[in-house]
């Protein structure tokens, strides 16, 4: 049985969500925001963290906090006004979910990063630098380990198990995202150039772009 954590202001209404889950078949843990509760959260270690708040900065604040001390998927619950700074400035949120919203429609965004969380494979994929345990939901360039994203790390497993291929934004956004996701063209832009800082530098070049089409993950040898 899945373990969701839910972190946000008003502890009352979210036990109200947290009872619709428990009754989907979930576990679920309540917390309030103030003061921090990520070290209490992440102790549980839930398979989800789902951040309310209607307050941009402090949902940037949780998640990052969050991106520092461990590899959980992240759901922001925002409000409508908040959207549009979704992709520009939360780096660390794995989806998002808008209010007002449909329970059905949160378990779906839900259910999804679990399949993607557990889905089967190589336990280590290489490619010449570039080493991803998945197993251990690392990933290595040399040496180095690289810190990503849940939403990165997919995005980047994907690109490599098309390595060689040109992988056309639309596609991206279908396989990585889900077909549902609200966003666009520029969604995999920001991904792909966060993902370029993280594991690229003046001697490891991996992703390529393939003008007005997408891009391409060059294997190394």
């Amino acid at each position: 049985m899945s373990l969701i954590s839910i972190v946000g202001q008003d502890v009352n209404r979210l036990e109200d969500l947290a009872g619709d889950l428990r009754q989907s078949g979930y576990q679920c843990s309540v917390f309030c925001d103030r003061p921090s509760p990520i070290a209490s959260v992440v102790q549980q270690s839930p398979d989800i963290i789902l951040l309310e708040n209607d307050s941009y900065y402090r949902i940037a604040e949780l998640s990052s906090e969050i991106k520092q001390t461990c590899f959980i998927p992240v759901v922001a619950i925002v409000g409508v006004d908040l959207i549009g700074r979704v992709d520009r400035h939360f780096d660390n949120i794995d989806d998002f979910v808008a209010k007002p919203f449909r329970t059905d429609e949160l378990q779906l965004r839900i259910e999804r990063l679990l399949r993607r969380g557990s889905a089967e494979g190589e336990e280590v994929i290489r490619c010449g630098e570039l080493k991803i345990d998945t197993a251990k939901c690392e990933v290595f360039v040399g040496e180095r380990m690289v810190i990503l994203t849940f939403r990165e790390y997919e995005l980047l497993k994907f690109l490599v198990a098309n390595r060689n291929r040109v992988c056309e934004r639309d596609s991206l956004l279908n396989k990585v995202w889900g077909f549902d996701y609200f966003g666009g063209d520029r969604t995999v832009d920001v991904h792909i150039r966060r993902l370029r800082s993280k594991i690229e530098d003046p001697t490891h070049t991996f992703i390529n772009t393939v003008r007005n089409i997408g891009y391409r993950f060059r294997a190394e040898s």
